[in-house]
């Protein structure tokens, strides 16, 4: 691997090892989806083959060319920090193990709902808080001395695996495969939250791409002779970390934005906190919500904002009940 002569691309394809621990967890979770999957009332095809698309990625990188060759050049470590961090996890949340579990899990889907729907797993889940450790854990793996350290030591390498797919799934499970039920967020939410971690990616690439001195020297010292230089090769992660994490971000935007026009109208709102704000800011519905239908003579539960006539006609109605006046069409003519 170190010879000065770049390898061929059949020599790359055929570059393989065994990650041990890897393997038998990726084993382990294909053989345990399928039987739940099994047992499942018509479990959607599609949700399985989104699993074992996520464990086939898993295993190209764990042990494939991209881990042989991540441990002599750090652009091609970059790849597996994308795939790990974004496309397994994003595969994973399609393939919705957490419903999966609901649906047929051991010791019946009521014992697990409670587990999923209880305080912790929703604080654990909370965008801000998702968002913030996938902020966390990409800068301080990449602008820091950890890569150095994970160089040194397998053990801390093993982990930082183990860390970009909890962290990713934690973020994209809620934004794109929908398996945080009963609870959704809005479609707003989601594409805000995409858009701020692409910016995260963003941050990271163009600083690994400034920066002036190697922050990770195990890669050159186990650098080949046909590789770029050190410096050089730090260049291009970033790049790879920039353009790649922003393109797969921006496919992400993409897709919610398409299930957003596709989704029913109830699930098109703002969320019950912005929509709530929207009614008051539209139909001027106060604190005392009672008190204001009342003096408007009508029912604002049943006004659809979005519906321009039916908004008008609230609207002029409850000014006219402000005013002391009978709306028009009521003896106000």
């Amino acid at each position: 691997m170190t010879a000065s002569v770049a390898p061929g691309p059949l020599e790359v394809l055929g570059a393989w090892r065994p990650a041990p621990v890897a393997d038998v967890l990726v084993v382990v979770a294909a053989v345990g989806y399928g039987l739940l999957a099994r047992r499942a009332d018509r479990w959607p095809w599609r949700r399985s083959l989104a699993g074992g698309l996520a464990l086939a990625v898993a295993v190209v990188v764990l042990d494939g060319p991209v881990a042989v060759y991540g441990d002599l050049l750090f652009w091609v470590h970059m790849i597996a920090h994308l795939s790990l961090i974004m496309v397994v996890p994003v595969l994973v949340a399609w393939a919705r193990p957490l419903a999966l579990l609901r649906s047929a899990g051991p010791g019946g889907g009521r014992r697990w709902a409670q587990v999923l729907d209880s305080r912790a797993v929703r604080l654990v889940t909370f965008p801000l808080l998702t968002l913030a450790v996938y902020a966390v854990v990409v800068v301080l793996t990449h602008l820091t001395g950890f890569q150095q350290i994970a160089v040194e030591h397998p053990v801390v390498r093993g982990a930082e695996t183990a860390l970009y797919v909890v962290a990713g799934y934690l973020l994209f499970a809620p934004l794109i495969g929908d398996d945080a039920e009963p609870r959704r967020m809005p479609y707003l939410l989601r594409f805000v939250v995409l858009a701020l971690a692409m910016g995260v990616d963003t941050l990271t690439g163009v600083v690994l791409m400034l920066t002036g001195t190697v922050l990770a020297p195990g890669y050159a010292a186990a650098h080949p002779g046909w590789g770029p230089g050190a410096l050089a090769d730090q260049g291009v992660a970033g790049a790879v970390m920039w353009w790649g994490g922003d393109g797969l971000m921006m496919l992400l935007l993409l897709v919610v934005v398409i299930r957003w026009g596709r989704a029913p109208a109830a699930e098109q709102g703002l969320g019950s906190f912005l929509e709530g704000v929207r009614r008051s800011t539209v139909l001027g519905q106060a604190g005392d919500r009672n008190a204001d239908i009342d003096a408007a003579g009508i029912d604002l539960d049943g006004i659809d904002v979005d519906d321009d006539e039916a908004a008008l006609v609230a609207y002029n109605q409850r000014l006219a009940a402000l005013h002391g006046r009978p709306p028009r069409g009521e003896g106000g003519r």
